[in-house]
């Protein structure tokens, strides 16, 4: 069950809002159907919840008119909340000026569940050469971010291999099927390190400087997933509170779960309470307690309480 902590967290932020920067083409739209497990396009909504025509939407961004504080929702996951930047990247000042405007209010909104919790600023990598624009100049040279971390998002990476296979093609000739990839890696690495773009990122006289990064490709096939994304998304944030939102906003990813449990105990569990400092990293799912107690460690098993054949889920934590 649910602790009493994470109640009434979900009744102060409601939602976790992200803002998503990027230029057009740069698979924003993907990343975010990606986070919340669906094809379909997002349900978008004005500031006062009344829902607008997507065909308006688009017809605005088009003109270049777009409102950022719109907010884009799917009906998978509507406990995601999402901003969409696209207007500055083309070059508006105003767009620009709108979106530092947009990220200081929500920033610092006295309302918590009005903030923004994250921002993912996507940088395409199928054009090695130009991935630092004046778009990315002007956010991370002049954006004050304040205490809202910044992900930087490095969108189709896989458009860097056949690039870097290009340059050794010659030298590839006769080697093995294993070297054959791992000099290909290599050189997929030593091209992105060419780029520059983390050097460009974490320039000192920057007023906006990602706390992590990300690599993200072939978000177009089946079967890929944005789990990356949160994870480092969910450890760029300040508190255990924000983090517990995100973790109970995302949903699917038990995996995320234990490993900020884990962060989580080896910093500051209090023993007294165990079973809440566990259980409340477990926020999505009824979780039936059971304990385990030998001499030398306590195992506490979590169960997923949805299940009510033999196909019962446990996750065994331990502590030594």
């Amino acid at each position: 069950m649910a602790t009493i902590e994470t109640q009434d967290l979900r009744e102060r932020i409601g939602r976790f809002r992200v803002l998503i920067v990027g230029r057009a083409n740069a698979g924003k739209t993907t990343i975010l159907q990606k986070v919340c497990n669906t094809t379909d396009q997002p349900e978008i909504y004005d500031t006062k919840g009344n829902k607008i025509d997507t065909a308006i939407v688009e017809s605005s961004i088009k003109r270049g008119n777009h409102n950022i504080t719109d907010e884009m929702v799917f009906r998978s996951n509507p406990t995601f909340v999402f901003h969409d930047s696209c207007g500055f990247e083309a070059g508006s000042e105003e767009e620009f000026e709108n979106m530092k405007k947009f990220i200081s209010e929500r920033g610092h909104a006295t309302k918590l569940e009005e903030r923004i919790h994250a921002i993912w600023y996507c940088i395409p990598m199928d054009d090695h050469c130009r991935t630092f624009q004046r778009s990315e100049e002007k956010f991370f040279w002049e954006c004050d971010t304040g205490h809202v971390p910044v992900v930087a998002v490095f969108t189709k990476f896989e458009a860097l291999r056949p690039v870097a296979y290009g340059e050794i093609k010659k030298e590839l000739q006769g080697v093995s099927a294993k070297e054959r990839s791992e000099r290909i890696a290599k050189g997929v690495e030593e091209l992105f390190t060419k780029t520059g773009i983390l050097d460009q990122l974490c320039n000192p006289e920057n007023r906006a400087r990602p706390k992590s990064c990300v690599r993200l490709q072939k978000m177009h096939e089946t079967g890929t997933n944005c789990n990356t994304l949160l994870e480092h998304t969910t450890f760029a944030l300040d508190t255990e509170e924000l983090r517990l939102c995100l973790v109970w906003t995302q949903k699917s990813n038990m995996e995320l779960c234990i490993k900020i449990l884990v962060d989580h105990a080896e910093k500051q569990i209090d023993h007294e309470r165990y079973q809440y400092d566990i259980a409340k990293w477990f926020p999505h799912i009824k979780v039936r307690r059971r304990l385990i107690q030998s001499d030398d460690s306590l195992v506490m098993v979590l169960t997923d309480g949805k299940y009510q054949s033999a196909e019962t889920v446990d996750i065994l934590i331990c502590f030594l």
